[in-house]
């Protein structure tokens, strides 16, 4: 279902930065339109946003797009492969977005729009986003990026006929940055996985199947790093929620565990109803999947059919002890904040 593509439609930080606008095409047109709903999964690496976002996108009304945070690097500069199996500018999605956003995406200079990002988009920069008057030229960059991003959404949302979109780029200062996009409506889905899971899981040597010229893995870091990131990510959406923006807790594990439960809460504060489309396709312990025009995520944003849902919890036995208490050490209050046992089962 999910991979049809609809038709066509016609101070502060460092100075440096590109200040005009790497987009060539016309702007859109002037005028009221409606905003364009983003439910965004914001959280830590490893948590389970690729599946999260996989079911999302498999209900009528709600339109997956992965991760957009790396479209300019991963999608329009390297030409990675889209979740439909396509490469980024021979999908017809994603050919069509870009004629709708900016006349075509030769229009786009994809090594300016990542230069723009980079000088607009890390969590150093999220005091100015808050209070951009700080830093004049750091808000002037922002506004410019910020104007693409509404062009790039809006194309999103008309490509794909109208529909709610989804984001899974988790990154906490991309949540802020979208939080002043004009003609953006950010529902924030803050999803949290046990400390220990995700601190296992960026051990692991996962390689990236949408890399076809050559064979590249996924990072890899060391347990203690991923605790204190895991504690300073999950903290951000804390402030982000203090700034007014809708947000909804979600724990990973209860997502594997009670599916149907969980999605029909998050629809029930993203959505604010229950779309057309009924729920048959998720069971207790599985869901079906059809492809989806994801741009980046984990490697499961390719696999299609039935999928297994059980909670991976591997790191209970193949996690060194050692490296464990320092997880659990680093990040036992916010762990019990959330509701995770240090012994036993979450």
């Amino acid at each position: 279902m999910s991979s049809r593509v609809p038709p066509r439609a016609g101070g502060g930080p460092d100075e440096r930065a590109p200040s005009d606008d790497p987009a060539r095409g016309k702007p859109q047109p002037d005028g009221p339109t409606e905003p364009v709903r983003i439910l965004y999964i914001g959280g830590c690496g490893r948590s389970g946003s690729t599946l999260l976002d996989r079911i999302l996108g498999q209900i009528e009304g709600l339109w997956s797009v992965g991760e957009i945070v790396h479209i300019w690097r991963r999608g329009l500069g390297s030409n990675q492969l889209c979740g439909c199996g396509q490469p980024f500018r021979e999908c017809p999605f994603w050919s069509a977005v870009g004629d709708i956003a900016y006349g075509g995406w030769d229009s786009v200079e994809a090594g300016r729009l990542v230069e723009l990002q980079h000088a607009v988009d890390r969590n150093r920069y999220i005091p100015f986003m808050i209070v951009p008057w700080l830093a004049p030229a750091y808000r002037r960059r922002m506004r410019t990026y910020q104007e693409l991003l509404s062009r790039l959404y809006r194309g999103i949302a008309e490509a794909s006929g109208g529909n709610i979109v989804v984001d899974s780029a988790k990154h906490a200062s991309y949540a802020f940055l979208l939080r002043g996009v004009p003609g953006i409506d950010l529902r924030v889905i803050h999803l949290v996985r046990d400390a220990r899971g995700v601190a296992h899981s960026w051990t692991k040597e996962i390689r990236k199947p949408e890399v076809t010229s050559e064979i590249e893995y996924m990072p890899r870091y060391h347990p203690a790093r991923m605790a204190l990131r895991w504690v300073s990510y999950n903290l951000l959406f804390h402030v982000l929620r203090r700034t007014h923006v809708p947000s909804l807790f979600v724990r990973y594990e209860s997502v594997v565990r009670r599916p149907r439960e969980e999605i029909e809460r998050i629809l029930r504060f993203g959505v604010g109803h229950h779309t057309h489309t009924t729920l048959d396709f998720i069971q207790d312990d599985r869901v079906f999947l059809a492809s989806t025009h994801t741009v980046a995520g984990n490697p499961m944003r390719f696999q299609q059919g039935p999928l297994a849902l059980r909670v991976d919890d591997r790191w209970r036995q193949d996690m060194d002890r050692t490296l464990r208490r320092t997880v659990g050490a680093l990040t036992w209050p916010l762990m019990r904040h959330y509701g995770y046992r240090m012994r036993g089962p979450a």
